[in-house]
């Protein structure tokens, strides 16, 4: 169902995992709260532990007392346990708002009260607010303060892989065994000093890479390809950055070489495709192109893939991946919205290469919100 232009949002959300409710109010709460519109004006219901910073510094026009709300829903509602339902629905009639457009992820017990106590609730198709799609002027700046942060990660794996000795095929750094989960926390150390928070990053060498999202564990090798994806999340904005290097401590092979010549030579094709107005799938066609002319192929097998199986990009913003899609999925790009283009090939017993910037589109092209050199043998 399609929501009409003058339905009003209804979140019950935290800004922690809720990308929505920090749009919506530009503000961090680490719990779940109310939040709405009526009128053409954005509420808020925080608790005691909130209200004021919420009154501050954030974007909602009005912020109610949670408590206060709480104890009016109760003498509404004598004979009922009084929750987050209760409260939006004596709201709702205050503010005469019947109907109200809720997000595919609101919480289902929430959702069921609330059409018992008589609320019309309509799922969005899409984005709950597809304004968020296309990035102003500031949202792009945040984008590229996280694509810094992201910088400066991969900076600190180059450093750790540089001054890593090499010993029996093995990777030695300051005397110890080098593992992806040390090359991990100097990546994350990085990020937090450059005021942003990463998790999951990636740090995956040799066959565990060519899952694209494996993580990696275990000790690094040298002579073989290791893939660093670093997507920190900026603690003043919450907006993110996601680059990815790929890189090789020693001496590659020939087919290394031609590896990541090729996935170079892809995301090239992809960024001279990429502008307003092109279907996502002619940008995605124009990768495929590259490997094929260049011998890579994907196979798909009940025991996995290998090859390129995945989109070459997706939107980035307050979440790491949000609309728009460059992949198979036809996908028009508009001018603003912002993406990752991030082809990769792997293959394993050779290894496996993906090189990730974020541009935004433009009506001439993509403009690079990140920044980082594509040096990766380090000998």
């Amino acid at each position: 169902m399609a929501i009409p232009r003058n339905l009003p949002p209804l979140l019950y959300a935290d800004t922690e995992r809720s990308a929505d409710a920090l749009y919506f109010g530009r503000v961090n709460v680490p719990d779940p709260f109310i939040a709405f519109g009526a009128r053409g004006r954005k509420y808020a219901v925080v608790s005691a532990l909130e209200f004021s910073r919420v009154r501050r510094e954030s974007s909602f026009d009005v912020v109610l007392p949670l408590e206060d709300c709480a104890r009016r829903a109760a003498a509404r509602w004598p004979r009922r346990k009084v929750g987050p339902a209760e409260i939006i629905c004596l709201l709702a009639g205050e503010l005469k708002q019947s109907r109200f457009a809720i997000a595919g992820d609101f919480p289902a017990g929430i959702y069921a009260k609330l059409r018992q106590l008589g609320l019309e609730l309509v799922v969005a198709e899409g984005q709950l607010f597809p304004g968020r799609e296309i990035k102003t002027a500031a949202e792009a700046a945040a984008l590229r303060e996280g694509n810094r942060c992201s910088a400066c990660g991969i900076a600190a794996a180059e450093h750790v892989l540089r001054a890593s000795r090499i010993k029996a095929g093995r990777l030695i750094f300051r005397g110890r065994v080098l593992t992806s989960e040390r090359l991990k926390f100097a990546i994350e150390v990085a990020c937090l000093e450059a005021g942003a928070v990463s998790l999951n990053t990636i740090a995956a060498g040799g066959d565990q890479a060519c899952d694209p999202h494996e993580r990696g564990t275990g000790p690094l090798r040298a002579n073989e390809l290791i893939i660093v994806d670093v997507f920190p999340r900026v603690t003043a904005t919450g907006y993110h950055g996601d680059m990815t290097r790929t890189f090789l401590r020693g001496r590659a092979s020939e087919a290394q070489r031609a590896l990541v010549a090729a996935v170079r030579a892809a995301q090239r094709a992809a960024l001279r495709a990429l502008r307003a107005g092109v279907n996502g799938q002619a940008v995605h066609a124009k990768v495929v192109e590259t490997f094929t002319a260049r011998g890579f192929e994907t196979k798909r097998t009940p025991k996995g893939s290998s090859g390129f199986f995945h989109g070459t990009g997706h939107g980035l913003g307050l979440a790491v991946h949000e609309p728009p899609r460059v992949s198979t999925v036809d996908c028009f790009l508009k001018k603003g919205t912002v993406v990752t283009v991030e082809p990769g090939l792997y293959y394993p017993g050779l290894g496996a290469c993906r090189i990730e910037d974020v541009v935004q589109v433009r009506a001439a092209g993509p403009e690079l919100l990140s920044r980082y050199h594509y040096d990766w043998e380090l000998r």
